[in-house]
């Protein structure tokens, strides 16, 4: 089963629910009977929504379901009941899949095809990508009769309008993070490319196909579905479709000091199917000014990480330059084959001459920021191997070198904040998560991001206080003087048990196969 499918058909209920008249119930049709009744219809099989209520009173999964009297009511115009509405907005699911399943993928396939992540030195308002998928959802939004405006190029807002003042806020988000292309190879060895939606089995492979141009199209066809139905509604709903929430942030604080902020507000994006809680995001950002190297041996030049603060690579480069490239490359081999086998065994260090240069290259897992378990970080052991290599390799000390010791001092390989003694946890949202990412440099300094993801339990004040006083420490006793700046986030608690959650997870269950 199409994975955007699945969603299509959920947001749809989804949103009939959250705006409907009546208090919310439960609907009886299961997720099995719901796929049953989409293979019954062949693709343009329907016309519309009372045309297929008609077809679908027949069959005998709608006898089995009991929901016959639901759709009498409901094409006779009368008054339904809280059950009887949410079997319709089921039912109205259900046709929102057949009638515009191949539709919302081919836009998927579209928008997938926009380049949509951060280009240094751009901002994202001024991007051209971003210029040009907001052109194509405003095109979008218009032909399904919405109402579209553009918020300086930082949100996309559709509308559709209810009958009360109230408003919904369907959040996801356009800008994707940047791709690493080794990582797009299935175990076969089938190269994928991350800009072209690729269909194998029941999974769709493209960069934002999950996360998070996905939510901008099922919530699109939803919202279509609901106008061309003339669905009553007794909220309206703004869909606003963030540029910078792979990056920055701010394109929705932007938005709000400027339009008032919706009552209530759901967010499509995430694995989960209702996400309660998220850790607070954070960033340590370390400039180290860039000097003249000092000593003697071989320079640092240039260092890769992280395309974005939330990205653990999977390859970590450093080029250093050699009056002996080819003796640097083999001490620098049987090094790194020491470090690795003490640290782990679970990476790579290569090195190999390249005319007077040297590339020094650290290969782990690649992660997201929010779950470092689940690789294993090249950054992080780049730097700490650079640091470790002082007296045993002979280097030049520039800005590199500088912030592989404030790497290694200060966070080392550990991810939970441990070595800087700044880790505590929450039994809910589990520990404090520190890791290495984003690296860059220009001509004034090299800059080095640790990612933070932080649980309840200390608020983002103390903790920006805690690390500011262990790292000005630092500073003083190395004499190694970064520039730092610092952005920590409220993490985000819901209540598992409210009614709001229990709904839906009930919609995920059955329309996710969950």
């Amino acid at each position: 089963m199409d994975f955007s499918l699945k969603h299509l058909t959920a947001a749809t209920l989804m949103f009939a629910g959250v705006c409907a008249f009546t208090p919310a119930a439960f609907a009886n049709l299961t997720a099995q009977q719901s796929s049953t009744i989409v293979a019954t219809f062949k693709e343009n099989a329907v016309t519309d929504f009372r045309q297929f209520l008609k077809t679908v009173s027949t069959t005998d999964v709608v006898k089995a379901a009991g929901i016959e009297p639901a759709i009498s009511a409901f094409l006779a115009n009368k008054k339904l009941s809280a059950d009887e509405q949410n079997d319709i907005h089921r039912l109205l699911g259900v046709y929102a899949r057949v009638k515009y399943g191949s539709a919302a993928t081919e836009t998927l396939r579209e928008l997938v095809a926009i380049p949509t992540f951060q280009t240094a030195g751009v901002a994202q308002h001024d991007n051209p990508a971003f210029i040009k998928i907001a052109e194509k959802i405003k095109t979008l939004a218009q032909s399904f009769n919405l109402t579209f405006r553009n918020i300086d190029n930082r949100v996309y807002e559709v509308s559709l309008e209810g009958s009360s003042p109230e408003v919904v806020g369907i959040h996801a988000h356009a800008d994707v993070v940047p791709v690493t292309p080794e990582n797009w190879v299935l175990a076969d060895g089938t190269r994928l490319d991350p800009f072209k939606v690729t269909l194998i089995g029941d999974r769709m492979y493209g960069r934002g196909t999950e996360d998070d141009k996905n939510g901008i199209v099922v919530a699109l066809y939803a919202m279509k579905v609901i106008k061309e139905e003339k669905l009553p509604l007794a909220r309206n709903f703004k869909l606003l479709i963030d540029t910078t929430e792979e990056t920055s942030g701010d394109a929705i604080p932007y938005y709000f000091e400027r339009n008032p902020t919706p009552a209530y507000n759901l967010a499509l994006d995430g694995s989960y199917p209702v996400v309660i809680a998220e850790k607070g995001y954070g960033t340590v950002m370390a400039s180290f000014p860039r000097r003249t190297a000092e000593g003697a041996g071989a320079e640092i030049t240039s260092m890769t990480g992280g395309m974005a603060t939330n990205q653990i690579p999977s390859k970590s480069v450093v080029t250093l330059v050699s009056d002996q490239p080819a003796e640097l490359a083999a001490e620098l081999q049987k090094a790194g084959a020491e470090y690795a086998q003490r640290n782990g065994g679970n990476f790579k260090v290569d090195a190999e001459v390249a005319g007077k240069e040297v590339k020094l290259t650290v290969t782990g897992v690649s992660a997201h920021s929010s779950e470092p378990e689940s690789g294993v970080n090249p950054v992080a052991r780049m730097l700490d191997f650079i640091n470790g290599l002082d007296g045993k390799v002979a280097l030049k000390h520039n800005a590199i070198t500088d912030a592989a010791r404030y790497a290694a001092d200060n966070w080392g390989l550990d991810y939970l904040g441990s070595k800087l003694g700044v880790g505590f946890s929450d039994e809910f949202m589990g520990p404090l998560t520190a890791s290495l990412t984003y690296v860059a440099m220009d001509d004034k300094a090299f800059k080095l991001a640790v990612n933070l993801r932080v649980p309840r339990g200390k608020s983002p004040e103390a903790l920006k206080a805690e690390i500011a006083q262990k790292l000005t420490a630092w500073t003083q006793q190395s004499h190694i003087t970064p520039g730092f700046d610092y952005s920590i986030a409220e993490p985000l608690y819901r209540n598992p048990e409210g009614e709001w959650v229990k709904a839906l997870l009930a919609v995920a269950t059955e329309n996710l196969g969950m």
